[in-house]
């Protein structure tokens, strides 16, 4: 067999002779290299795990320095500190939850190799910042260095004190979740081969959930793919064999007690015990730069950590996980499984917290799972441990978690494909092959299916035979499934009405294809009706006249129970457009816009909630135009045929740095409803080359 050479060094070389056939070397570099391609993807070669690694933290501080420094200034409970007053109570959270000692635990409970790969992470970062003096904001460059410790502290805030409880949900808030993820099985396609789409929606705005797009390679794996900055992990992951993708579940794996008070303790059993305290400090840097030093007391009950809300209640908070410091690292396994079968022992771990799992395969293999951390209870529903639960019994106190074998999932089943879209995972495909009747309640709640996942469950099971192009199409689909449901009666109703405003609304209307595109003159009219007829973010059902129904779940709500009242709310939509757009039939790209930087283009995509697949959450009107809040970021889409095809899309672009030509490059591509190839072979690569980093 012929000896393989690329870039001027074989493989032998370099020790990578495991790498798969379309993948690529570095040249001199004793690590390894990064070839960074015209998006700003760096495709990172390294000569084994640990420089790998090296290489992809040298390429997040290249490209987000400045958010990830911050993020771990963050998660060490020093923001206070070195950016003063406005991070105290960022500070007095990380610190009363424990979170970066429990790190530094973390890290030592990890294996040999990946303690050495989260230490090489760290130093690739702090490589970058020596050798580029000025790249990294001064202000935050006072993070540095960074070490294994404070990514794995940065990933645990993430994973167990963001995404399973945040600080505003004990406090009272709550923060919403999205994503779009499909496999499709072979007997499915048109191709006979498997297909995968990764689509995760976040907030725009940079911050913890801003994704960086990258491709790992070493002796024997290959892994490209997205994940959140400052995580040294890819968590929505393809290669030539496999990928997996993650949506954001309904799942409640933290429970928030509140206390009865009694003196200087708090009720439990009917007995007042005492609160076990800690004293510690922190620092505050102060508008003259000097820094004071503040005291926090931190109270703990047999709950865990103690805190006083706004409202004056007294919470203690219960996370489970803690107990398992290995979520990292089996996202970094689940990318170098073999087959399926490997795959599924890596899940059972249970290491990683939360999220929907979905995964396929070249051998054909498909795969939903309602992955996570959840507790056992005796009793009550989800709505129930969302909430505040009485902390003054052990009845409610849980000290068990549910297997593998117990949570949701559906594996290989005969509808030849799941999705999911941050719904229950009762309809993860259909007809339904797993039901709420057969779990826990409080595992997930019994539905209404969103608009959403109902689109994206029709996207798939009206197609027979379902092509790579059809695949890319479908996922790029900005019809409106609530325009289907309520329009027709909305139109009817309104025919009869003299007001010649109405009749001009109602034929605008009436010639409307039901897209949200930039041409589009009756989205933004509809969109100001939808928001009345069904507010709450589009999520208020009382106005259909057919309510949802779980033997119906993805063909209802429908119709208008009030048809009158209906045409009143498109009277007040009309006077609405007309005060904030000027006309009711202002083309949606006019207002809706994707706009970073100096590039400024149409937008398209709506609120999901409306049943829109391409999920865009607009902001509010600012100077005549409104941005995308949240909505889509990362898109892959792949076929596992031979060679893989792969489309995908950085919607914000993948850089974040000031002065980064990838801060914005992508929206084109995003404003003309396009994808880009993701570049995945030697040669595919090779003509795309940017710079190269030796390493």
């Amino acid at each position: 067999m012929r000896k393989r050479t690329f870039l001027g060094a074989s493989l032998a070389t370099l020790g990578l002779a495991g790498l798969p056939g379309g993948s690529i070397a570095a040249s001199k570099a004793a690590r390894g290299e990064i070839l960074w391609d015209t998006y700003g993807v760096p495709h990172v070669l390294g000569k084994d795990e640990a420089a790998v690694f090296y290489g992809f933290g040298w390429a997040q501080a290249q490209n987000h320095g400045d958010i990830v420094l911050h993020l771990y200034g963050e998660a060490r409970g020093r923001a206070a500190e070195y950016w003063g007053p406005k991070f105290i109570e960022s500070d007095k959270w990380v610190l009363s939850n424990g979170m970066y000692a429990r790190a530094a635990e973390w890290v030592k409970a990890c294996t040999p190799q990946f303690q050495k790969n989260l230490e090489a992470f760290a130093e690739g970062m702090n490589a970058y910042a020596r050798a580029n003096p000025g790249k990294i904001d001064p202000k935050i460059a006072v993070v540095l260095p960074v070490s294994a410790v404070d990514v794995m502290a940065h990933a645990h805030k993430l994973m167990n004190y963001i995404y399973i409880v945040s600080q505003a949900k004990t406090t009272g808030a709550t923060e919403p979740p999205g994503s779009n993820a499909w496999a499709v099985a072979p007997s499915k396609t048109a191709s006979g081969h498997s297909m995968l789409l990764a689509n995760p929606h976040l907030p725009w705005p940079t911050s913890f959930f801003t994704y960086f797009e990258a491709d790992l390679h070493g002796p024997g794996f290959h892994m490209y793919g997205a994940t959140q900055v400052g995580l040294p992990v890819l968590r929505f992951c393809f290669n030539e064999r496999m990928g997996f993708t993650n949506t954001v579940n309904t799942l409640v794996g933290a429970t928030n007690y509140e206390l009865k008070l009694s003196g200087d303790g708090y009720l439990f059993d009917g007995k007042v015990l005492p609160f076990k305290t800690e004293t510690t400090t922190y620092k505050v840097k102060q508008a003259d730069g000097s820094l004071k030093t503040e005291t926090l007391v931190i109270r703990a009950s047999v709950h865990g950590p103690v805190f006083t809300r706004p409202d004056g209640k007294t919470v203690a908070l219960r996370v489970a996980g803690l107990d398992r410091p290995g979520g990292l690292e089996q996202y970094w396994d689940m990318g170098k499984s073999k087959s399926f079968a490997e795959f599924e022992t890596i899940l059972k771990r249970l290491q990683v917290s939360k999220f929907n799992i979905v995964y396929a395969d070249k051998e054909g293999h498909i795969q939903y799972m309602d992955n996570g951390i959840l507790p056992k209870h005796p009793s009550g529903d989800l709505a129930y441990w969302e909430g505040l639960v009485p902390g003054d019994t052990s009845a409610t106190l849980w000290n068990e978690v549910h297997t593998y074998d117990e949570l949701p999932k559906v594996i290989d089943p005969p509808t030849g494909w799941v999705q999911n879209t941050n719904d229950p995972p009762w309809v993860s495909t259909y007809p339904q092959v797993i039901h709420y009747k057969d779990y826990p309640p409080y595992v997930a709640p019994p539905g209404p299916e969103s608009l959403r996942s109902q689109q994206s469950a029709h996207l798939l099971y009206d197609a027979k035979k379902i092509s790579f192009d059809d695949f890319v199409a479908r996922k790029l689909s900005t019809h409106t499934l609530m325009a289907d449901r309520v329009l027709p009666d909305l139109l009817a109703a309104a025919a009869g009405d003299p007001d010649p405003e109405v009749q001009a609304a109602v034929n605008l209307l009436k010639a409307w294809d039901r897209q949200t595109v930039g041409d589009s003159k009756a989205a933004l009219l509809f969109e100001t009706w939808a928001a009345k007829f069904s507010p709450n973010n589009f999520t208020v059902l009382a106005n259909y006249k057919v309510k949802w129904s779980p033997s119906a779940p993805i063909d209802t709500p429908s119709g208008i129970a009030d048809p009158a009242k209906a045409v009143q709310m498109l009277k007040d939509a009309i006077v609405e457009m007309k005060s904030k757009y000027g006309a009711i039939d202002r083309p949606f790209g006019e207002v809706s816009r994707f706009h970073i930087d100096d590039v400024n283009l149409p937008g398209n995509g709506g609120f999901g909630n409306t049943g829109i697949f391409r999920t865009i959450t607009w902001g509010p009107l600012k100077n005549g135009e409104r941005t995308p809040m949240h909505g889509e970021t990362w898109v892959s889409l792949v076929e596992f045929s031979t060679p893989i095809k792969a489309v995908g899309l950085m919607s914000y672009g993948n850089a974040s740095q000031p002065g980064s030509p990838h801060r914005a490059d992508q929206l084109k591509h995003l404003s003309e409803k396009t994808l880009r190839t993701l570049w995945f072979t030697r040669g595919e690569i090779e003509q795309h080359v940017e710079a190269r980093t030796s390493l």
